[in-house]
């Protein structure tokens, strides 16, 4: 698999409009201009999501990475990449739709 390494400043968004965000700010050692690279370990909140079902509010309120298959790591776990899959789960755990990256730097890419 190959596409840019994400990093925790990375804009990220759900499907409907929300902002995904790592919940805690990833720490580790490997960066990007200063900016931590993003991991399949850091889990991502959404907020602002608009979603409803039948008038329902049914926001996205997180996000879940499937771990890259490209063999790199950052402090032990599989990188993110823009061409992960993903998917943005309500808070009954339903599945919503995969997150849009937005804007991903372009000065590291994994081949």
């Amino acid at each position: 698999m190959s596409g840019s390494l994400l990093h925790a400043g990375t804009v990220i968004g759900c499907p409907h409009g929300g902002r995904a965000t790592p919940a805690t700010t990833p720490s580790g050692g490997a960066r990007i201009d200063g900016v931590a690279v993003a991991t399949a370990a850091h889990t991502y909140v959404v907020t602002g999501c608009p979603h409803t079902v039948d008038g329902v509010p049914s926001p996205c309120v997180s996000v879940r990475w499937t771990a890259t298959t490209s063999g790199v790591t950052a402090d032990g776990a599989p990188v993110l990449l823009d061409t992960c899959a993903a998917e943005c789960f309500s808070a009954a755990l339903v599945p919503q739709g995969p997150p849009l990256v937005q804007a991903a730097q372009r000065k590291v890419t994994v081949r």
